[in-house]
């Protein structure tokens, strides 16, 4: 069942990004700020002069069955996408100033704009040394700030026409939406899946301050590979109105892919609980707990139990991870991996959450009855 899950995900990835390839390349012929979703990650226009990155990159994923880097899969049917920008170079975190008075539409406020969560930060034209002229345009910028909710605007008028001019308009459509989020729905041979779209700033090289990580004296991963995980940088994800949430998804990438590197059964746990949870435990389109969630427990699972005897003994291995995924979801909290001050539960409904901690439960009295 997992291996079948497998392939057809596999399958509709590939036709996904087929078709999200044609409508972001269009996109960036019209607009040149934003990029086909062929140039994310390593792909990235920012890498070409970085050879020494590109081919520690490709050795560490060689013989690994990879989706490209600008895709996540949250559900079978329900993927993420980060769309690269272009024309940001030289990014340099900086302290930000206080407080901004403006609304989207460019007029005052009274009292100023909340600050970010820790999840979050501003982003303004002075974090780059050499940021393009178009990235000054008011349609994108006010008072200085790179500001999502207007280069959301922007991005999605280009795709919406794009829609049209590539004749997709029977596979792909623009759905309704709350916030600064992009959703289409696209048709492929087995199923439609959901994709919400989101305008990225990729940061190659660069390390943002809230992330402090690798924690003092832990020992997974090695010091060797933190380094090497953290010059692959992190983005920024146009995600809300007014502030870029961080992602790590290259570094989430590389650790997954060689997280078995000593023999394990880490990845098993992951993919068996992961199949649990979309058939019996977690069920749905738009599921409370999703496949990042999981990743993310597995990710503290790993840091805690370092050793490879850890991970010897399936059975023990993997009712450990589902007490630990049990104990998250009844005190509602999970902790992200590289900024662990945020809890990314914080907004989770915590109705679904007590339903899923009731099955989880009842498998974890008699867990020979789902599992052979």
């Amino acid at each position: 069942q997992v291996d079948l899950r497998h392939r057809q995900v596999y399958k509709t990835v590939e036709q996904v990004q087929h078709i999200m390839r044609n409508l972001t390349t269009e996109v960036s012929n019209k607009d040149g700020r934003f990029q086909s979703i062929s140039n994310a990650g390593i792909h990235s226009d920012n890498l070409k002069d970085q050879p020494a990155l590109m081919a520690k990159w490709t050795a560490l994923l060689r013989g690994r069955c990879t989706y490209n880097p600008a895709i996540q899969v949250l559900t079978p049917t329900l993927f993420l996408i980060s769309v690269p920008i272009r024309g940001l170079c030289g990014y340099k975190e900086r302290k930000a100033r206080q407080w901004r008075y403006y609304t989207l539409s460019g007029s005052k406020l009274l009292s100023p704009v909340r600050e970010p969560e820790k999840l979050h930060q501003w982003l303004e034209l002075e974090n780059f040394s050499n940021p393009s002229q178009e990235w000054h345009d008011a349609r994108v910028a006010i008072e200085g700030d790179i500001v999502p909710a207007k280069v959301v605007n922007v991005f999605k008028e280009l795709l919406e026409a794009a829609i049209q001019s590539c004749n997709l308009v029977s596979k792909v459509s623009v759905l309704e939406s709350v916030g600064s989020v992009v959703r289409v729905a696209v048709e492929t041979s087995e199923v439609q899946t959901e994709v919400e779209l989101f305008p990225t700033v990729e940061l190659i090289n660069c390390w943002p301050k809230k992330a402090r990580w690798p924690r003092f004296l832990k020992r997974w991963p090695s010091k060797e590979k933190a380094r090497c995980i953290k010059s692959f940088g992190f983005n920024l994800m146009a995600s809300s109105n007014y502030h870029w949430l961080l992602s790590f998804s290259r570094a989430e990438q590389v650790l997954m892919s060689s997280i078995d590197e000593d023999g394990g059964c880490r990845r098993k746990c992951y993919r068996i609980m992961r199949q649990l949870k979309e058939d019996i435990w977690c069920t749905g389109s738009k599921p409370v707990i999703t496949a990042y969630h999981l990743q993310t427990l597995l990710f503290w699972s790993c840091e805690k139990y370092p050793s490879t005897k850890d991970w010897w003994n399936f059975k023990q291995s993997f009712l450990r991870l589902v007490k630990k995924l049990h104990k998250c979801v009844s005190q509602r909290y999970l902790r992200h991996y590289f900024v662990r001050g945020y809890n990314l539960l914080k907004y989770a409904n915590t109705n679904e959450l007590d339903m899923m901690g009731k099955k989880i439960l009842d498998f974890l009295e008699n867990p020979g009855l789902y599992i052979h």
